[in-house]
């Protein structure tokens, strides 16, 4: 059985210099959640951990302002 070749991810935020992610840019945190508004692991969504790490509190946050929904339907 051959095995899986491993395609490597760069990092959405890296590949365009981004230095702050920010919750109010609701159209990118979104490309980060599932249908049922779940966070995709880092491994799923190909960021760096620096940027994972912010992506999921901006996220956070966002639901906290109201922007993006706690859950899917």
């Amino acid at each position: 059985m051959p095995a899986k070749k491993q395609r490597n991810t760069v990092c959405l935020f890296c590949a365009e210099g981004v230095d702050q992610v920010t919750f109010r840019d609701t159209d990118v945190l979104r490309k980060f959640t599932s249908g049922q508004n779940k966070i995709y692991p880092r491994r799923k969504s190909g960021s760096c951990a620096k940027h994972q790490r912010m992506v999921a509190r901006e996220v956070k946050r966002a639901r906290e302002m109201g922007l993006l929904a706690y859950r899917g339907q």
